[in-house]
C-alpha cells in the first residue's frame, strides 16, 4: 500500500484542519510502514486508538467551525462525518479482532482514500468558504 502524501492539492487554508490532517497522514503512514517492516501489530493498537480519536476530535472541530460561520454544507458535512465514523470502527473493531491481515488493511487504505477525497473536495469547499468569512 502506498503512503500518503499531504500536499498542497489537500490544502484547505485553514490551519486547524490543515494541521489535522497532517496528523492524521502521519499516524496512516506509520502503520503502512510498520506493516512493510512486519511489525504491523506493534503499531496496531495505538493506530486504531488515534484514528478513532481522530475523527471524534477533528469532525467536531470542523463542524464548530461549520457551525460558527453559518456554512450552508453543515447538514450534509455531518451526515458524511457520522456514517465514515461508524464505518471506521466496524474496519478498526475488525482489525483488532483479526489482527491485520491483508484484506483488513486493505479496508482501512480504502477507507482513508475516501477520507483523501472528502478532503479534496468537501473540505476545501468548507476552506474556501471559512476563508471568505
Amino acid at each position: 500500500m502506498s503512503r500518503y502524501e499531504f500536499t498542497k492539492k489537500l490544502e484547505t487554508g485553514n490551519a486547524v484542519i490543515d494541521k489535522e490532517h497532517r496528523e492524521l497522514f502521519q499516524a496512516v503512514n506509520k502503520l503502512l510502514d510498520a506493516c512493510s517492516a512486519g511489525k504491523g501489530r506493534t503499531y496496531m493498537d495505538d493506530t486504531i486508538r488515534f484514528l478513532n480519536d481522530y475523527v471524534q476530535r477533528h469532525f467536531s472541530h470542523e463542524e464548530q467551525l461549520q457551525q460558527k460561520s453559518s456554512y450552508p454544507g453543515l447538514a450534509a458535512h455531518r451526515a458524511f462525518h457520522e456514517q465514515y465514523k461508524k464505518k471506521l470502527k466496524e474496519i478498526t473493531s475488525q482489525i483488532s479482532a483479526t489482527g491485520p491481515g491483508i484484506a483488513e488493511l486493505a479496508k482501512l487504505n480504502g477507507h482513508i482514500g475516501l477520507l483523501v477525497t472528502h478532503i479534496t473536495t468537501e473540505d476545501k469547499k468548507l476552506g474556501a468558504f471559512l476563508n471568505q468569512a
